[in-house]
């Protein structure tokens, strides 16, 4: 197969690369399109030193890596412990790569962001647009979209990435972005990001990917809805001042009373939202809604605060979360997406929150292992984010509490 992978949790850098780069390398032979590494805070030090040892010794047309609180290799997730985890790919067929550094720059008509690959500004939907009519050039669109995807690593500090994504859903859509943000640092400057031979502590890194990379995403938000879907009538900003014509309290409140005690605990426990993606829909299912976090409730007028802007219009559903419903969503959109497909997965990326793991989950690898479960015993390798990047319902978003998987074809 045309990827492999190696994880090591030798304490010393030069051991731990040396581990990986020799099983990579005795796994997958001839040249290497892309590579990906993650470490964990204890190589954060090292980190100029892993990008050009294994720029030196495999050679990747592209390199992309960072720093992370947990990383992920093969079945296993190793959390707040030494960890390097490596992952290799080759295409038998021309793939083009583009790697790239963005950066956030403030100007006197506002921030913009600087570094963006010309493949995203020369994007063919772009130019079918201008020569097609609306159908044809939507049709062109999709078709560039499927065959192509961007792989971001950023730093939560300094990158912008809420504008990041706004951008590609409008100026380049139905090109997925997958990726996560990096973990384990606590402030500007400590960020680690490698592309190619080189280190970066700001901005974010990635690759924008054309040709045949037989790439599938998965995004697991891992809820489940309770009650019915209701229709936002009075909203203002981020906070929904009516639901189907009454206040939110009101709606809650008759929601509570019809839940079984199990799901009133998880009530209690912490209540999502979920905004259905395309309102075209006649019916609502896994994977229609983007999952968002209740921030507060206002006794007084009834209104509710949630983490996302609101209009009116849009339908909504309460949502709950636990281990259980995690568990349960991500080996059913794994499953759904092996017997969707002819050809079998040959490699992934995992993109897990870092709230999740031994935070979440009683046993221990629980993301990783469901891959290897659902996707066979592939080369595997990821780490736990601090904000997951995956589509939802044709758009890109950035997530919590979300297993963002990229599955490659055989």
């Amino acid at each position: 197969m045309p990827f492999a992978a190696a994880l090591s949790t030798a304490p010393q850098t030069d051991a731990a690369l040396e581990q990986v780069c020799t099983k990579c390398r005795s796994e997958l032979s001839g040249a290497i399109d892309l590579a990906a590494v993650f470490f964990s805070t204890p190589h954060a030090k090292a980190a100029e030193r892993i990008a050009e040892t294994i720029a030196a010794r495999l050679a990747p047309r592209c390199l992309l890596g960072c720093v992370a609180e947990s990383v992920i290799g093969g079945g296993q997730e190793i959390e707040d412990a030494p960890a390097l985890s490596l992952w290799l790919g080759r295409w038998n067929q021309p793939v083009a790569l583009e790697p790239f550094h963005v950066v956030l720059e403030r100007t006197s008509e506002g921030a913009s962001l600087l570094g963006l690959p010309d493949g995203l500004v020369a994007w063919p939907g772009d130019q079918a647009t201008t020569r097609e009519s609306g159908d044809q050039a939507a049709t062109k669109d999709s078709a560039a979209a499927e065959s192509a995807a961007v792989l971001l690593l950023g730093d939560p500090y300094t990158f912008p990435v809420d504008l990041f994504l706004a951008q590609m859903n409008e100026n380049n859509p139905s090109l997925r972005v997958l990726g996560g943000m990096a973990s384990g640092t606590r402030g500007p400057g400590q960020c680690r990001l490698l592309l190619n031979g080189e280190l970066r502590t700001d901005g974010a890194v990635g690759v924008l990917m054309q040709g045949p990379i037989g790439l599938r995403s998965i995004v697991s938000q891992g809820c489940r809805p309770i009650g019915r879907h209701m229709v936002v009538t009075k909203a203002q900003d981020n906070v929904i001042l009516e639901l189907g014509g009454k206040p939110p309290l009101q709606q809650l409140q008759q929601l509570w009373q019809s839940l079984a005690p199990e799901d009133q605990q998880l009530f209690q426990q912490g209540l999502h939202i979920g905004r259905v993606i395309n309102e075209y829909r006649s019916d609502f299912q896994r994977g229609d809604f983007l999952v968002r976090n209740v921030l507060g409730l206002d006794r007084t007028t009834g209104a509710l605060a949630i983490t996302e802007h609101v209009r009116v219009g849009q339908t909504v559903q309460f949502h709950v979360r636990d281990a259980a419903t995690a568990d349960e969503d991500l080996h059913a959109l794994l499953q759904l997406d092996v017997n969707a497909h002819e050809k079998r997965p040959a490699a992934a990326l995992v993109f897990s929150c870092n709230g999740r793991g031994s935070r979440l989950f009683d046993q221990p690898n629980h993301d990783a292992a469901a891959v290897r479960a659902e996707a066979g015993d592939i080369p595997t390798a990821g780490f736990f984010a601090q904000g997951e990047l995956g589509p939802v319902g044709g758009q890109n978003f950035i997530h919590g509490f979300t297993a963002s998987v990229a599955l490659f074809e055989e």
